[in-house]
């Protein structure tokens, strides 16, 4: 097997089963079909699935290039790829709804449901914690965000960094933090009395209609699994390194498909998931304590485009690049999912979006 025929297959999107989605218009298509062919190839990209909703349901999805180089596997609508930070909103969902149900209050001391995470000198809040206000800090190493370590539950990760210090005052500041959601998914199974998982399971990806998306399980043998890559930096392709992402489920240990990530923001646009109350405070910034408004709300960042308010959740780990991109106002979501590492999805996430609400390039 020659080098070129490798980098031809990198380059161009593989032909894929024919498409079973049919609701977008056919020149919107080829635009988006443009625009992502032109991407992979500017950034040689392997492999990637990109899913579009309209009019609050699945419109079209489609994947393009390798979903695993060695074997010759091409990436379709079933790839499978691992979301990232993209199980923050998912995660977020599922505290909106014991909050709506009663049974888990956003302002008291997540000790209340997490009495492993020691007191610290302010109190540390679910409202916080769902915003990156709670002073909880982030990766500290290299080491932290490449874990081989297999946890079997959620409480044993917090250890990694439940004895330490906060940042700052709860309130104060904003600082994005994965292992804050870490806290925030134990208190779902205290509050819920469900395993995380089967919470999700039942409580959003069912009623989502969301039949592909699994706990990023380096044991479970999940159909249609992408194979991740980095690139050296030489610009080879090899290999991502080993992860495995145990130590952080709720904040960023899911995979899923394109599809099934349209299908829960389309779900969420429908209010099957939380009444449409809940979705506008997750959808509106958060504010520090001195009223000073930050871009994230209740598991999306948020910014203003079109004169309407945008959300969306980037997604990024060894062999995994991803954006999901949702418009409420228009029902409209993009999802784009990747097997490279080190990708900014967003402004094609944005481009797409764009092709759908404007009929054109």
């Amino acid at each position: 097997m020659t080098c070129v025929w490798i980098a031809a297959l990198l380059l161009c999107p593989a032909v894929p089963a024919a498409d079973k989605y049919s609701g977008l218009d056919p020149a919107k298509i080829q635009a988006i079909e443009r625009v992502v062919s032109a991407g992979m190839s500017r950034y040689k990209v392997p492999g990637m699935t990109v899913a579009v909703g309209e009019g609050l349901r699945l419109a079209w999805a489609k994947g393009f290039g390798l979903a695993d180089v060695e074997n010759g596997v091409h990436a379709t609508p079933a790839t499978e790829y691992r979301i990232g930070s993209i199980s923050k909103p998912i995660t977020a969902v599922a505290v909106m709804q014991l909050v709506e149900s009663g049974k888990l209050d956003l302002d008291a001391p997540i000790q209340k449901y997490v009495p492993a995470f020691p007191q610290k000198p302010w109190p540390v809040t679910a409202r916080e914690l769902l915003s990156h206000l709670g002073g909880i800090r982030h990766y500290a190493s290299l080491d932290e965000v490449n874990s081989t370590r297999h946890y079997r539950d959620l409480i044993e990760p917090l250890k990694i960094f439940a004895s330490e210090p906060l940042l700052f005052e709860p309130g104060t500041r904003f600082s994005y933090t994965t292992y804050g959601y870490s806290l925030l998914g134990a208190a779902v199974e205290a509050a819920s009395g469900m395993r995380f998982f089967d919470y999700l399971s039942s409580r959003v990806f069912a009623p989502a209609q969301m039949e592909h998306t699994q706990l990023d399980d380096v044991f479970l043998v999940i159909p249609n699994r992408a194979h991740g890559y980095r690139r050296r930096p030489d610009g080879a392709l090899e290999n991502c390194a080993f992860v495995d992402t145990s130590n952080k489920i709720p904040g960023g240990g899911l995979v899923a498909t394109a599809g099934d990530l349209v299908r829960f923001a389309s779900a969420l646009h429908r209010g099957q998931l939380v009444a449409a109350g809940t979705r506008t405070r997750m959808f509106t910034p958060a504010k520090t304590r001195d009223g000073r408004a930050v871009p994230y709300g209740f598991g999306w960042f948020i910014f203003e485009r079109d004169g309407s308010r945008w959300v969306g959740h980037s997604g990024a780990q060894p062999g995994a690049s991803t954006y999901l991109l949702a418009v409420p106002a228009r029902g409209l979501s993009v999802a784009v999912l990747a097997n490279l590492e080190g990708l900014n999805l967003e402004p094609l996430s944005v481009r797409i979006a764009d092709i759908v609400l404007h009929s054109g390039e």
